[in-house]
């Protein structure tokens, strides 16, 4: 059986800039971390790697330099990586980009029983949580969102048993397999690799999928598949109260710079 995680890479940084022209994220000199949502798909996908013998793999769509955000996926222990890059795959919204894995999933499974498709709720730069839905949309794949914790694999049944992390309660839900899960931060504490497995994963290549593997309409894809378009980005204007010192850098010096604020406004008792 198959597991594959489907993993992005995500800036690491709060200080993104965006093209004015196609408003979509500038790159260049940024530097870029795994979702970390997408870690704990990632962690759980290889946890039932090892308990059931399901066969792991990582997916990812971006630019050439996504691979390295790949090879961390190595390192921890996957069976394979795999990374969707074209041109052509560029400036696409969740709507693309659900389509764009949607076809390498349904590829793989060709070849082996797809058991299980993992994502991360949401990632931290998009906050949509889409992707994962939309993927099991396109695939026909029952869903679970939202789920901090796999009770049971029945490989003969092919049947999954998870709990969902709810407002105020939680849900036992069980599903035939294949399934698609986005889990939440609770679920497990991810791994770090060891060290002879992350300089092993240094000379691993990954394997690149264009579009002349996928063979999708170049319409239906990155920009010009994306109907969400940006219009306008913008810092909401502050119509009271400031930022003051430098909490995580300095932050006695910016408590005391609160309090002598406080004090001269006559809003603290001393």
């Amino acid at each position: 059986m198959l597991s594959i995680s489907c993993i992005k890479q995500v800036p690491d940084t709060t200080q993104v800039q965006i093209d004015p022209v196609t408003n979509t994220l500038i790159r260049d000199g940024i530097p870029f971390i795994m979702n970390p949502y997408d870690s704990h798909a990632l962690e759980e996908s290889l946890r039932l790697r090892h308990q059931y013998g399901v066969r792991s793999i990582a997916l990812s769509m971006g630019p050439p330099n996504a691979k390295e955000t790949l090879r961390k996926a190595c390192a921890l222990g996957v069976d394979d990586a795999i990374l969707l890059s074209d041109r052509c795959f560029g400036g696409a919204d969740t709507l693309a980009t659900s389509c764009v894995l949607s076809a390498a999933i349904e590829r793989l499974a060709r070849d082996e029983e797809l058991a299980i498709v993992f994502c991360g709720k949401q990632t931290i730069d998009g906050d949509t949580a889409q992707v994962g839905p939309g993927i099991a949309s396109r695939l026909g794949l029952h869903q679970l969102t939202l789920v901090d914790r796999i009770e049971l694999l029945d490989p003969e049944r092919k049947t999954i048993r998870v709990r969902r992390k709810l407002e105020g309660r939680y849900e036992i839900v069980e599903a035939p397999l294949p399934v698609m899960i986005t889990v939440v931060r609770e679920i497990n504490r991810p791994r770090y690799p060891t060290v002879p497995m992350r300089l092993a994963a240094e000379e691993v290549e990954v394997t690149t999928w264009d579009n002349s593997v996928l063979e999708l309409d170049v319409e239906t894809i990155g920009l010009k598949g994306s109907p969400t378009w940006v219009s306008k980005i913008f810092s909401p204007e502050r119509d009271q109260g400031e930022i003051i010192g430098d909490a995580v850098n300095d932050p006695k010096g910016t408590a005391q710079l609160l309090i002598d604020k406080l004090l001269s406004r006559d809003l603290l008792a001393v």
